[in-house]
């Protein structure tokens, strides 16, 4: 039987280090789609990716582009890693109703792996963390305000971690996975976050905070916690800390989004 190219869903994909996953990804053989919402850093992202990789627009800031990304994906080839790596920090609310920050990062993965999971069976799914998460809040119920952009992006990292171990628990023939990527040189955050990034001496590159992600998506999965958290190399924490807490907000997101 002739084997099939294995293929990587990479959100969050225009920069950073979604982009950097892309070409490692791409320069190992695999087959790379890119998600991102800027079309021009989208494409400029794929012109660098080797092979023969394809981009899809979507703003998850809208859930009806993640409904129709998930269209559109349903319709190629199988996936063998998603990487739920699209985040952001922002005020305000988005056309759907919810807070735009626990949207990006928590509510649009969550829906997006729903929907995608009958093309996952025997996949990965991977997400994109933060340390950040140990001064977040409970994150149930995702639709809560907060009074803070960062404090809403730390919740919104704490319910990444919670989603990766209840769906290890609820969805066993995938295994999920989430890492922090460390505090690379990126584009990310607010204008103050995006100055200290680009001033602040000694920190990763984009290609190095992506080893992680990579490692991740290649290494056997027998060789990793499914369910666990990890950060270079090392794993953090298993599924098992926060079941209860995992599992609230589990139901709480599927409720929101009516599935």
């Amino acid at each position: 039987m002739e084997k099939t190219t294995p293929h990587i869903v990479i959100t969050g994909a225009s920069s950073g280090i979604g982009a950097a996953a892309a070409v490692e990804m791409a320069r190992r053989g695999w087959r790379v789609t890119l998600v991102g919402r800027d079309p021009s850093r989208l494409s400029a992202s794929l012109d660098a990716v080797p092979g023969e990789p394809t981009a899809v627009q979507a703003d998850f800031s809208r859930l009806a582009d993640v409904r129709e990304l998930a269209k559109r994906l349903l319709s190629g080839p199988r996936i063998d890693v998603l990487a739920n790596n699209a985040g952001l920090v922002a005020r305000g609310s988005t056309v759907d109703g919810f807070h735009t920050t626990m949207q990006v990062n928590h509510l649009a993965p969550f829906l997006l792996s729903h929907l995608l999971l009958p093309h996952l069976d025997g996949g990965r799914i991977i997400n994109t963390a933060s340390l950040s998460a140990a001064y977040g809040l409970d994150p149930t119920p995702p639709t809560r305000a907060f009074p803070s952009a960062w404090l809403t992006y730390c919740t919104s990292k704490k319910a990444n971690i919670y989603f990766t171990a209840e769906a290890s628990r609820r969805w066993p023939s995938v295994a999920s996975l989430a890492f922090h990527p460390g505090v690379p040189r990126t584009r990310f955050g607010t204008p103050a976050a995006q100055l200290f990034y680009r001033i602040a001496p000694g920190l990763p590159t984009s290609e190095q905070a992506a080893r992680e992600l990579v490692r991740l998506a290649t290494e056997p999965v027998a060789q990793l916690v499914n369910g666990g958290y990890y950060y270079n190399g090392r794993l953090l924490s298993g599924p098992e800390r926060r079941k209860t807490a995992a599992s609230r907000l589990w139901d709480a997101t599927a409720s929101a989004l009516d599935l």
